[in-house]
């Protein structure tokens, strides 16, 4: 395998988001992205990494791996989780077989995704968590409305709120394209960016939209009955919001 990806970092921490909150995972997090989000934490990825073989990712991969060797697996997944994130993982081809590798090792893999890329040509083993950008991201024209016809039950698609209007879009979106019950559907609050993170290439939240708070937002959720899973990105819980590799 004499492929290679760009790749900002390698690390092993907790699942913070999505579905499998709370499990051990492997992260491969890819260099370069094509979107600038407002809010986005990880505006050091646009650029920083280094160009490594596929098979020494693999071989980072399984070495993290290798405490959970006897573990036994969690609600039939094994453990540690492997997601591949950025920057944007679909903007490097390379990524494509690197999941495809990782899936055949017996991993379960997850691929956290802009929306922005087509998802029809990843492994349908592989879980993949699609953004739906909202309005205060000042990138929603740049939603892939096609990769809705792709989704799978074991999808999940995400939700980044942080104004009123975003909040409105979202439930709008829901209704209409029928997502209730396709796959599981994540909230997400905007968490404030540390001064460190507040990189000048990012989008500017559009005029005319309202912050909401996350107390604001989670009762919107509750008062709606919208069927979604609220998040609470578990890693700006437990670590400072700017640390990386965790």
């Amino acid at each position: 395998m004499s492929e290679s990806l760009v790749v900002n970092e390698v690390y092993l921490s907790l699942q913070g988001e999505s579905t499998f909150a709370g499990l051990p995972c492997v992260f491969v997090r890819l260099t370069g992205c094509n979107l600038r989000c407002s809010y986005c934490d990880t505006a050091y990825a646009f650029t920083e990494g280094q160009r490594t073989a596929l098979t020494d990712i693999l071989v980072a991969v399984e070495r993290l791996a290798a405490p959970y060797a006897a573990a036994p697996r969690i609600e039939g997944h094994r453990v540690p989780l492997v997601e591949l994130t950025g920057g944007e993982p679909l903007l490097q081809p390379n990524a494509r077989p690197l999941m495809t590798a990782l899936c055949d090792r017996g991993f379960t893999v997850l691929i956290e995704t802009s929306g922005a890329h087509d998802i029809g040509t990843i492994d349908p083993r592989v879980r993949r968590i699609v953004d739906l950008k909202c309005p205060s991201s000042g990138e929603l024209a740049r939603n892939r409305w096609d990769n809705l016809a792709h989704l799978q039950p074991t999808d999940e698609l995400k939700f980044v709120v942080g104004t009123r209007e975003d909040y409105a879009w979202v439930r709008e979106t829901i209704a209409q394209h029928r997502l209730a019950g396709r796959c599981a559907l994540l909230v997400s609050w905007v968490h404030p960016l540390a001064p460190e993170q507040q990189d000048p290439v990012l989008k500017r939240v559009p005029p005319g939209q309202n912050p909401i708070s996350r107390q604001e937002l989670v009762e919107a959720i509750v008062a709606d009955a919208l069927p979604v899973r609220f998040q609470a990105q578990l890693h700006k819980i437990i670590w400072p919001p700017e640390q990386r590799g965790v």
